[in-house]
Parts: structure tokens; C-alpha cells; sequence
């Protein structure tokens, strides 16, 4: 009984870490550790759940609901999740990881059950959620890009608006602050863009450089 625990701990583990390396390849906030961590914790708890209190069930009064312990990992993995979701000047990132992890606790509840069938069935499916869709639909939905520039020429404030809503983006948010340096006084804007091409980065980063006036901080 012991090796078959070992081997469920093992497995949940195993299958936790290759959803993580799929998101350690994307660079994203959670990779292969902490999926690796919160599979093998789900296995365990539900072992626990599950067999924890044998001991215990012969005295009398005494009654045992397999699902209470293992329940709490449902709403318990919300809080790993809700730290990978970052809203960042109207973007959300991490949404996608969140749901990975907690996607990743299921299939650690489903191995520590015994359930191995149903396990490698949702890791399957898990990631041809995370890589076979995305390349499927990437022409579909809008990305997101940050963009911070600076000017000195005050005539650009409202042409870089103008001339990204002509090239087809949808402009999200435009703040503008502006401070003296050197006598003079500098513009600095920040914008929220959407775009439906996915490799847009490399042509806003060429357009922005097409002005002297500008110097580019940030684009993501």
C-alpha cells in the first residue's frame, strides 16, 4: 500500500511537471516547480483524505467524508493562482498560468485517487489546451502591447494616437505626463494597444523609431 502511494505521489509529480515545463518555456510566472509542487500536494492530500484515519473510523460515533480534506484544495489553490495574475496598466497576464495551476491540482487530486486513467487523460488535454489551441486560433482575439515612449515635440501628442488607430489598432488607455529637463519640457506617454496580428511587436518598435523626436522606453 505504501509503493502504490509512492508511485501516486511520484506520478502526480511527474505530470505536474510537464504542464510546468510548458509554461517555463513561454517564460511565464509559474513553470515547472511550482506545478511539479502543487500536484504532488494534491496527490498527498487526497491520500490523506482518503486513507489518513483508518485508525480512527472503528471508535464509536465516529464517521469520515473522504471529499472534506481533499475539497479544500479547490478553493485552497486559488491563492497560488491569484498570485501569478498581474493587472498592469489594463492588462491581465497570468490568467492562463492560474488556470494551468489549478487545472494542475485536479490532476493531483485524480492521481492520489487512483485514478490514472483520468489523470493522464486531463494532462493530455491540458495541454493541447496550453499549445494546440493557441496555434490553432493564434489568428483569432486581440493581443495586448504596452508601450512607453518620450518626446520633446508636442505636436506628436496627438499624431501617435492618430496614426495607431489608423494602422488598424485599438487604442486602450493614452496617459501623458510631461516634466522639465534641461530647460525644456518632456512628454512622457504611455498607451495600451490591441492588435489581431500576433507578431506586431517588431513593427510598432520600427514605426516609433521612424520619429527623431521619440525615444522608445518600453514595448511588451
Amino acid at each position: 500500500m505504501i509503493m502504490d502511494f509512492v508511485i501516486r505521489l511520484l506520478t502526480a509529480g511527474i505530470l505536474g511537471a510537464i504542464i510546468g515545463l510548458e509554461r517555463e518555456y513561454r517564460a511565464k510566472e509559474a513553470g515547472y516547480r511550482t506545478h511539479f509542487l502543487v500536484s504532488l500536494g494534491s496527490a498527498l492530500i487526497m491520500i490523506i483524505s482518503q486513507h489518513g484515519f483508518g485508525e480512527v473510523l472503528g471508535e464509536t460515533g465516529v464517521g469520515l467524508d473522504p471529499s472534506r480534506i481533499a475539497a479544500q484544495v479547490v478553493t485552497g489553490i486559488g491563492f497560488i493562482g491569484a498570485g501569478t495574475i498581474i493587472l498592469n496598466k489594463q492588462i491581465v497576464r497570468g490568467l492562463t498560468t492560474a488556470a494551468g495551476i489549478w487545472a494542475t491540482s485536479g490532476i493531483g487530486l485524480c492521481i492520489g485517487a487512483g485514478m490514472y486513467t483520468l489523470g493522464f487523460s486531463a494532462t493530455a488535454l491540458t495541454l493541447i489546451g496550453l499549445e494546440l489551441l493557441s496555434r490553432v486560433f493564434k489568428n483569432f482575439g486581440l493581443r495586448s502591447f504596452a508601450i512607453e515612449f518620450s518626446t520633446r515635440s508636442r505636436s506628436l501628442l496627438n499624431d501617435i494616437p492618430t496614426a495607431f488607430a489608423g494602422r488598424d489598432f485599438i487604442i486602450i488607455s493614452y496617459q501623458m505626463n510631461e516634466k522639465r529637463c534641461d530647460g525644456e519640457t518632456v512628454y512622457s506617454i504611455s498607451m495600451v494597444i490591441k492588435s489581431k496580428r500576433r507578431e506586431e511587436e517588431a513593427d510598432i518598435i520600427a514605426y516609433l523609431n521612424s520619429f527623431e523626436e521619440i525615444t522608445i522606453h518600453k514595448v511588451e
